[in-house]
């Protein structure tokens, strides 16, 4: 019977749904979080591993000579050197498309937020300010209709399509983004280039893989580019924005707002720059953590596994992407 280990399975299930299926592949070993120097001990002798951001890096895929699968637990797999793995005959395998939903809804949990202040405002209310109100109603900062604004939707896979469609829903007019596309197809979306996307859009929202050539896409040059009155969001990668530039933007003024899930470093330290930032709104990397999503992806990487014994394996990642 093949042996499974579970690296860091809490996020993907902190209890509430069930490891059954995988279970009933091999002897199953779930481990909810795993220290950079338990990684080794823990994985010697299996045959698959799962991970989600527990990295494996070549010099420990060099000391597993039983390691034949590598699932990884997420979209992303930066965590795993695929061409150390690919060397090894290690098949390394991903969980495409489990969130697409889940993402756009916090897309815009943010946006609204941004334009209505739904949090702020809602503390007040909690703080007794309506009650002591002498008007029926009362707002401290502008509220803004999306019908008739422009969003500027940078990178249109599943995710940024999706978003695109939503954006469309609400009345804006929507731009996009994506050197891979030649059309918009059936889209409602303009292609523009980059610069014309950050300069027109009243919000940003950024939909790239993390690779060389996007990693500080919105960098303090581009986030000149965008109006004052606009809103960035990212939902996709930390690293696609450089994090001290934003900063620095809402700070002065330049920016109007920032709703961001994800950072360059998680958890990030006490000390990074937009924990403190104003009209800058970060929640702790959840748009993927819907219980439907988190379903949805148990479901595939069980699959993926089934689909590796049975020497048919899916949703392979080489090292050419």
């Amino acid at each position: 019977m093949t042996r499974l280990v579970v690296l860091d399975g809490y996020t993907l299930n902190p209890g509430d749904l069930s490891w059954d299926a995988m279970a009933a592949l091999g002897e199953l070993e779930v481990h909810e979080r795993t220290p950079p120097d338990q990684v080794l001990e823990r994985a010697a002798g299996a045959g698959t591993v799962l991970t989600n951001k527990t990295v494996l890096g070549a010099d420990l895929l060099q000391q597993l000579p039983d390691l034949r699968y590598i699932g990884v637990l997420a979209t992303g797999y930066n965590v795993v050197d695929i061409a150390a793995a690919a060397a090894q005959g290690i098949v390394v395998t991903n969980v495409p498309s489990y969130g697409t939903e889940s993402v756009a809804q916090m897309v815009f949990a943010h946006v609204l937020n941004l334009t209505q202040r739904v949090a702020d405002h809602a503390k007040t209310v909690h703080d007794g300010r309506w009650s002591e109100s002498r008007d029926f109603c009362y707002w401290d900062y502008p509220l803004l209709e999306l019908s008739g604004r422009i969003m500027g939707v940078v990178g249109l896979g599943r995710i940024g399509r999706r978003v695109a469609q939503i954006a469309a829903a609400f009345g804006m007019e929507v731009l996009g983004f994506d050197p891979a596309l030649q059309s918009a197809d059936s889209l409602p979306v303009e292609l523009v280039d980059l610069d014309a996307l950050l300069r027109r859009s009243d919000v940003v929202s950024l939909h790239c893989p993390l690779t060389d050539h996007t990693r500080g896409l919105i960098n303090r040059e581009r986030l000149g580019w965008m109006k004052p009155r606009a809103f960035l969001i990212n939902t996709s990668r930390g690293p696609l924005v450089d994090q001290q530039a934003l900063a620095k933007a809402l700070a002065s003024g330049d920016l109007a707002g920032a709703g961001l899930d994800v950072l360059d470093e998680e958890p990030p330290p006490a000390d990074n720059p937009l924990l403190s930032a104003p009209r800058c709104f970060v929640t702790p990397h959840i748009a993927w953590a819907t219980r439907e999503a988190r379903q949805r992806l148990m479901n595939i990487a069980v699959q993926n596994v089934q689909a590796f014994l049975r020497h048919e394996p899916v949703n392979v990642i080489t090292p050419f992407g």
